[in-house]
């Protein structure tokens, strides 16, 4: 458990290794697009995979890269093919996969590999529990935050190593892939379907999706200014309309309050199976058959994922110590839905929610929140009062403003804690006496639970 500081760190985003997963991601070379063909047998639960990954070598011409150090967990390398030629030398252990190319890359050169793997994928075990591809009763999901990603692909697995991805899926007849992004082609051969999906959006790669089941497919009708679609089996399709009705109008309103719907589309699958929690991923949400209800307790979680699309999605922390910037204003969306749909105020949903913190224990810095303790629920709840405190300081015109800036401002990049701070203050310049780091510090690097303004 991290320990309370008494000052706002430095920019954790500008480190090369996130220490919360050391064995992550490589500062050596960018991918600037995944191209990623799967073939995949539901009864066996058999994977094989083709990547080809476009990138970069950093640094200068003279600096030289030897070996190129990917995450890949769990799956069998058949070979490896750099710029045409095969690599003799490749090596798999402790989820890492290395490509020792004949001769070394120049840094600033740019390169193509192509990754021939397969296997029985499963899910990645540790700190956060099991994270990665998981089978289902009937089908496939995939749930990739933190660390997932390198159970079905090899990658650059780090948060701040967005790229582009084309994402192709052949499985049995009868079952629907279901993908980041649009889908560009779907084909039928014998007892075989493909579904293709293209992002150009840039995309970290624990957001990278595969969701497969007996799915129907159909778009959400309710005057919503973004295409909505939602997946499901097809006697749980009336059950997921009803529970997405108002989902449209949770676009519109947090459009209105954040800034424009980040991507060009947006869709819900819902599993046939009882999941713990729902899970978010870049222009697509994934629910269990017990999460559809009109209910608020489910109608939370519906506008939660959804506000990950702006706060998680396209605005991406640099550093998972960070990630109140994910889970806190998710968590506060949920209270701006509350207050515009009629039911409690943002306000009265802060206050209840600090009446919990309080008489909870308070030993956790959210702002760094230490590996262990990156999803506990006072890193949701906190951060989403640490919000609220910031409005009622500043004023809804100027809080909105903010939001709307940070959304903007950082349109598919990277941010740190220190980048909202100057944000923020940036913004509020104008208001008598406001200093940003002052108000938020204690919220989010004090153990002792602030009150609220």
């Amino acid at each position: 458990m991290a320990q309370p500081t008494d000052s706002l760190p430095q920019d954790a985003g500008n480190a090369l290794v996130d220490p919360y997963a050391p064995r992550h991601g490589s500062w050596d070379y960018s991918v600037s697009s995944y191209d990623i063909e799967l073939e995949y047998r539901v009864a066996s639960n058999r994977l094989e995979g083709r990547a080809v990954l476009t990138g970069e070598v950093s640094g200068a011409p003279s600096d030289k890269l030897r070996t190129l150090v990917l995450n890949l967990d769990g799956l069998r390398v058949a070979r490896a093919v750099l710029n045409g030629e095969r690599v003799r030398k490749v090596g798999t252990a402790n989820g890492r996969l290395t490509v020792t190319p004949a001769e070394p890359l120049a840094g600033g050169s740019h390169f193509t590999l192509e990754v021939r793997y397969g296997g029985n994928p499963a899910p990645i075990s540790g700190t956060w529990g099991d994270v990665g591809w998981e089978e289902l009763t009937d089908g496939v999901l995939v749930a990739g935050q933190p660390t997932g990603a390198p159970s079905w692909f090899p990658c650059n697995d780090h948060p701040r190593r967005k790229a582009a991805f084309r994402i192709s899926v052949t499985t049995d007849a009868g079952y629907r892939a279901v993908c980041n992004g649009e889908l560009t082609s779907h084909t039928v051969k014998s007892s075989r379907e493909t579904w293709v999906y293209e992002t150009d959006a840039p995309m970290a790669t624990y957001l990278a999706t595969v969701q497969i089941g007996r799915y129907g497919l159909a778009q959400l009708d309710d005057g919503g200014t973004v295409p909505q679609y939602v997946a499901a089996p097809s006697a749980l399709l009336p059950a997921a309309r009803k529970a997405l009705a108002r989902q449209g109008d949770m676009i519109d309103a947090f459009s209105r309050r954040f800034g424009h719907y980040p991507f060009s589309t947006y869709t819900v699958v819902v599993a046939d199976d009882v999941l713990e929690i729902p899970l978010e991923a870049q222009t697509l949400s994934v629910f269990g058959r017990n999460h559809l209800s009109a209910e608020w307790e489910a109608q939370r979680l519906v506008a939660h994922e959804l506000a990950h699309q702006w706060f998680g999605n396209s605005v991406t922390a640099s550093s998972w110590q960070d990630i109140w910037l994910h889970e806190g204003f998710a968590c506060y969306a949920e209270w701006i839905w509350s207050e515009e749909s009629g039911s409690l105020t943002a306000a009265a949903r802060a206050e209840q929610a600090w009446q919990r913190l309080a008489s909870a224990k308070q030993d956790l810095a959210i702002g760094a929140p230490g590996a262990a303790d990156m999803f506990d629920d006072r890193v949701y709840k906190r951060g989403a009062c640490t919000l609220h405190a910031l409005r009622m300081v500043v004023g809804d015109e100027l809080f909105f403003r903010t939001l709307q800036y940070w959304t903007s401002q950082f349109r598919h990049a990277n941010v740190s804690t220190v980048d909202f701070v100057s944000l923020a203050d940036e913004v509020c310049a104008g208001l008598d006496g406001f200093d940003a780091a002052a108000l938020l510090q204690p919220w989010l690097y004090q153990a002792r639970l602030p009150a609220l303004p």
